[in-house]
């Protein structure tokens, strides 16, 4: 047999790909936000960074029971509850991505403002220039997973080098005095943890990304759990690393106010050719967050087509074994989106359709932690093994359940709308694979 590991996802290529899609644009930003919280937020890393970890164990485990199955969450879901539920989180996480394909292209081209000031008040080059990325990179992601890969890696170590330079030389400028107080908003400590743990959360999703395209990674039974657990503990590292360094090096009320966090630490550092190296880092990450996400938007569909419940074309692949309908449609989707918020008057429409996914973000963590609990107890492991399972699984359901509870009422309420709206496309496909079974059915008469 012919060997392919040459042609899909290493180790390295699987870890970058986890780091790629959870550190984007908005860990450049993120200390200004918590900055004006207090120091608590520290303890708010600390609370995420232990659900996220737990929730990227769940995740290593569940690619071990559900073996050589692209989809993450969707193939994880449906071995667990079956297709209805399984079509209902590929539908939601497909649309959260190729959404959140927009948000990241306009945070990527707005780290750009950097080196054009001039492009604040203007649209429509920024737009193009985005246009002009998001299309280089479904490209790129075209011409086959590995190269998508190796390019991840790259972009990867490029973005973490900025970081690296401000927590490592940040160090010999840090102060306590510059660290904010304990509490800034006037709430109860499990309050204030509470707030940041919402917010830092988004920092974290992507935690998955080495289990979608299962099927193109090689050995994904060890290489899948590592990849999910030590790409989300490395990005843990320079998240909270990253908050700390910054929290002594610049006094609180500044940090608080500042548009660039990183850029101004680096320009304290080692003046304006610092701040240019931190903005092209945030630059790069962005591009390389992006590249992940191109690719995670078209494994999903496919996977879920696979199972005949997405439409046939997003399972059709080009030569290359590449399911290029899926990404030019993802692509495409993205691309309306991204012309809608060339309108001032469609904008807001933009935000409240970014403020639906929320939910849709959050819930596929919940069913995959419920769907190990149940699998490991049919899998009649051990009892200590079980006992283990069980706990693991019940705590990534209670911390996934907890964060849903946290993103408020409107997106709870207005994300199950978002979910249900899937139902026809379900009952159509149902119904195509009921008369395609008749047809077969009379054939065979």
């Amino acid at each position: 047999m012919k060997n392919t590991s040459n042609k899909k996802l290493s180790l390295t290529m699987a870890t970058a790909l986890v780091v790629g899609n959870m550190i984007g644009v908005g860990i450049y930003l993120l200390p200004a936000s918590l900055a004006g919280r207090g120091w608590v937020s520290v303890l708010g890393w600390v609370f995420t960074a232990a659900g996220a970890l737990i929730l990227a164990r769940i995740f290593g485990k569940m690619s071990v029971l559900v073996p050589n199955k692209s989809g993450g969450p969707y193939a994880y879901t449906r071995a667990g509850f079956g297709d209805f539920m399984g079509f209902l989180i590929a539908w939601g996480y497909w649309i959260t991505c190729w959404v959140g394909n927009a948000a990241i292209v306009i945070a990527t081209v707005g780290a750009l403002q950097f080196f054009f000031p001039s492009w604040n008040d203007q649209v429509w080059p920024q737009v193009l220039v985005g246009l002009g990325l998001l299309w280089s990179l479904t490209l790129l992601n075209s011409r086959g997973v590995r190269e998508s890969g190796l390019f991840q890696v790259v972009t990867v170590i490029i973005k973490i080098l900025p970081m690296i330079f401000v927590i490592l030389i940040g160090a010999f400028y840090f102060s306590w005095d510059n660290f904010p107080p304990f509490i800034t908003t006037g709430d109860t400590p499990w309050g204030a943890v509470a707030g940041v743990a919402t917010l830092t959360l988004y920092a974290f999703l992507g935690l998955e990304s080495a289990s979608i395209p299962a099927a193109e990674v090689d050995n994904p039974e060890k290489n899948i759990p590592k990849a999910t657990f030590y790409g989300t503990l490395a990005s843990t590292v320079f998240y909270i690393l990253g908050t700390i360094v910054l929290f002594g090096m610049l006094p609180w009320q500044e940090l608080s106010q500042s548009t660039a966090p990183f850029a101004d630490a680096a320009q304290l550092l080692g003046g304006e050719w610092s701040a240019y190296f931190v903005a092209a880092g945030a630059f790069v990450s962005g591009v390389g967050a992006l590249n992940g996400w191109v690719l995670i938007t078209a494994q999903v569909p496919l996977a879920t087509a696979e199972d005949d419940l997405f439409p046939v074309v997003f399972k059709r692949k080009s030569g290359r074994g590449v399911p290029l309908h899926g990404l030019i449609i993802g692509s495409s989707l993205t691309s309306l989106l991204l012309l809608m918020t060339a309108s001032d008057q469609l904008v807001e429409q933009f935000e409240f359709i970014g403020f639906l996914t929320v939910f849709t973000s959050l819930v596929p963590y919940m069913f995959v932690a419920a769907a190990y609990v149940l699998m490991s107890i049919d899998e009649r492991l051990a009892p200590k093994s079980l006992t283990s399972a069980i706990i693991l699984g019940s705590l990534g359901f209670a911390y996934t359940a907890w964060t849903i509870y946290g993103s408020g009422q409107e997106a709870v309420f207005y994300g199950f709308l978002l979910l249900m709206a899937g139902l026809p496309f379900y009952w159509r496909m149902r119904w195509n694979k009921l008369k395609r079974r008749d047809q077969e059915a009379d054939k065979s008469r």
